[in-house]
């Protein structure tokens, strides 16, 4: 009587409307990085032009935003592609790896600006400041823009979250050249440059950890933030017919999708009962509860042991 059920309904709409908001995703990237290319290029030829420590860090940051933008975008059209008998669970993953990427390169970046800063507190170059800050202040404009394209995904996607993250820090390291240039061109302090270059480092830091733990999360296949591993076992159990739960599992395929196993004993007098019913009774309060929308749960009745399998002869 051990039964093994998986369940489909929720899982094709909820793919379909998976579909909707990664097709709506990849609009919103591809106009970022159109923005974020052109910008980097002003910036990185300001920042040679005006010798400014902050406006090439700026623009080292936005070449690290322009490869991580493509990289998302060439994540969500690989999770668009079908699922095969080699990748049951489809490309979705693609977008993670972006994810992890992303903030790797987030943190490369992050050291090489705070070594080059260092160096510059001690050997101070003369900076352009009146040109640092005209430069910044229009990649402040293109950061904001990309901020706007980009702010309605970032909920219900690791990926574009990771490149709206490069964007925000973007447009802080912008604030900061604009200050660095002001007190470079006001006060003609040479050490601001490097200073701001450090806040920038810091920044990018602490932005690309958190994304950096959230993709690694996923990647090791962990329980998701939102969900309660003891409350779902609870509310199981509460399931008229259900006396116990093993090997319970949740974890994400990619953002937005949550997958759950497990297994449910069911005593003498619930096998009575359509196991379909617990089946169903289960189904719906996993999904309305908890929005858990993949699922695959195993029937079993009180004394089934899976170890009992006696092998074939000849095998």
């Amino acid at each position: 009587m051990a039964g093994h059920h998986h369940h489909h309904g929720h899982s094709h709409a909820h793919g379909h409307s998976h579909g909707v908001a990664s097709a709506r995703n990849r609009k919103r990237l591809a106009w970022t990085l159109a923005l974020a290319a052109v910008y980097m290029v002003a910036e990185l030829v300001g920042g040679l032009m005006s010798n400014s420590l902050a406006l090439l860090a700026d623009a080292g940051h936005m070449l690290s935003d322009v490869g991580a933008l493509a990289l998302s975008l060439f994540a969500l059209w690989m999770a668009q592609k079908p699922a095969t008998d080699r990748r049951t669970y489809g490309y979705y993953r693609t977008e993670i790896l972006a994810a992890l990427a992303n903030a790797a390169t987030l943190i490369a970046i992050s050291v090489l600006i705070f070594v080059e800063a260092v160096k510059r507190f001690y050997a101070p170059e003369p900076v352009m400041g009146l040109t640092v800050m005209w430069i910044a202040a229009g990649g402040l404009a293109v950061n904001v823009v990309g901020l706007m394209v980009l702010h309605g995904g970032r909920d219900d996607s690791l990926n574009i979250r990771g490149a709206w993250l490069h964007m925000l820090t973007d447009a802080l390291g912008s604030v900061g050249a604009i200050l660095g240039g002001v007190a470079v061109w006001a006060f003609g302090w040479m050490w601001a440059d490097p200073a701001v270059s450090v806040a920038i480092a810091v920044l990018v830091l602490y932005s690309s950890w958190h994304l950096l733990r959230d993709s690694v999360g996923v990647l090791l296949e962990g329980t998701p933030p939102h969900i309660d591993l003891e409350a779902v076992r609870g509310a199981m159990l509460d399931v008229e017919g259900v006396e116990e739960v093993h090997d319970l599992h949740v974890w994400t395929i990619t953002s937005g999708l949550d997958a759950m196993s497990g297994h449910v004993v069911v005593g003498e007098r619930a096998l009575r009962r359509e196991s379909g019913e617990i089946l169903s009774d289960l189904h719906c309060m996993l999904h309305d509860r908890f929005g858990l929308h993949h699922l695959t749960i195993q029937i079993e009745p009180r004394n089934f042991e899976e170890q009992r399998c006696v092998p074939l002869a000849g095998f």
